[in-house]
């Protein structure tokens, strides 16, 4: 299960990210996650359960945004969903190998609780895993 190791990355991220802003808590964790990863979404959050269990991170919601693989054709210049693994324009049938999305696995932003901030403030990680 490598989604364990993919979420202590993360939490490693974001605490490191919290701590330098001085943050007294993560309230959430958000990811972008591609369909081509190889992340399962429902593993990542099991293990976010045991490893956010503590610290900073504790009380944090994770919010996972699927990311649908996507290919760009050129000779119809048009982006296309991929199906299944299938590389084939639905406009004109051209094969692409061009995939313009899909494969991420981004720690796309975190909302902190900081001292003497009534509300969470976001803040953009940018951090990729």
């Amino acid at each position: 299960m490598h989604e364990l190791a993919l979420i202590e990355s993360v939490a490693r991220l974001a605490i490191a990210e919290a701590q330098q802003r001085g943050a007294e808590a993560i309230t959430a964790i958000h990811l972008r996650v591609g369909s081509l990863a190889g992340v399962d979404p429902d593993a990542l959050r099991f293990a976010a359960q045991v490893v956010l269990a503590d610290g900073l991170a504790a009380k944090a919601r994770l919010e996972i945004e699927l990311v649908l693989a996507q290919a760009w054709c050129s000779p119809c210049a048009a982006l296309f969903d991929l199906e299944a693994g299938l590389s084939l324009c639905p406009r004109c049938g051209a094969s692409s190998g061009e995939l313009r999305c899909g494969r991420e696995l981004e720690l796309a932003a975190l909302e902190l609780l900081l001292p003497d901030q009534p509300e969470p403030a976001g803040c953009a990680a940018g951090g990729a895993t």
